[in-house]
């Protein structure tokens, strides 16, 4: 019941067919019409700097993801409550960052500055795992659950929908987000190695190795890609990228995808 190109859908009439395909083709978008698999989407996705700029911020994302889970309900046993309390306690955290979720995807979308608002609320997580390591008292580590939690799963979808934004062409934008996700869902398994059972309460080793992935990976990676896709945008306003379409039909302009002269990227 889904169609992939909105050409191929049956259930619009035609004049409603070409108006998407026309809306499309006005924000840039050169999949509007139906593509057939070329391994060339393929390759041209493995070259992509950004393939592995967003792999590498997502990573930062999804290592410390899978590891937030494995000391919360530690924290809440030293506050002292169990059983029921306890459970009921693991959810605020979780509760507040689906909020901030849903409002930095708003901002985001419109502000267009994807970028920007990994960078500011990945400092919230990195400074929710610093006090994470650097206190015994679980009141302060109960904190900065929250923080932690508040810098990670918005950074999650932001993530997805930046390296979206930024690859055109349906297949070189699935396998891109094929490599991000899934480069970024292995460092689970790190995860499930550093928080072991003799480093209770503290954790100090599985902290530590968090702090590190949202400091290097997730803000680092946020702000030296922001850097590269202005830069790149600033040459292309320029004029400095026109050689690509020179000499070129319309058919031919449209295959470059992301490539293209006037395809500004989402910073």
């Amino acid at each position: 019941m889904v169609h992939d190109f909105p050409d191929r859908a049956t259930f619009l009439t035609p004049n409603d067919r070409a108006r998407v395909i026309r809306r499309l083709k006005a924000d840039k978008q050169s999949s509007a019409e139906h593509e057939s698999f070329r391994m060339t989407y393929f390759w041209a996705s493995v070259k992509d700097w950004k393939t592995w700029a967003f792999a590498i911020i997502y990573m930062g994302c999804d290592g410390a993801l899978y590891a937030f889970s494995l000391f919360l309900p530690t924290i809440i046993s030293q506050l002292g409550y169990k059983s029921t309390t306890a459970n009921l306690l693991s959810v605020p955290p979780y509760a507040a960052a689906a909020v901030l979720t849903v409002l930095i995807g708003w901002i985001a979308d419109r502000t267009r500055q994807r970028g920007l608002c990994n960078i500011l609320v990945s400092s919230l997580g990195i400074a929710g795992f610093s006090m994470l390591l650097g206190s015994a008292k679980p009141g302060v580590q109960y904190a900065g659950t929250f923080l932690g939690a508040l810098g990670i799963y918005p950074c999650i979808a932001n993530t997805i929908s930046w390296a979206s934004n930024n690859v055109e062409g349906v297949y070189k934008r699935g396998v891109t987000l094929g490599f991000v996700i899934g480069w970024g869902n292995l460092n689970g398994v790190v995860s499930s190695n550093i928080y072991r059972g003799q480093d209770k309460p503290r954790f100090i080793p599985g902290h530590a190795v968090v702090l590190a992935y949202l400091v290097l990976f997730l803000l680092g990676g946020s702000v030296s890609t922001r850097f590269l896709l202005a830069r790149e945008n600033k040459k292309r306003e320029n004029g400095e990228r026109n050689q690509r379409v020179e000499g070129k039909n319309e058919k031919d302009v449209e295959a470059l995808g992301d490539k293209r002269p006037d395809f500004m990227y989402t910073l």
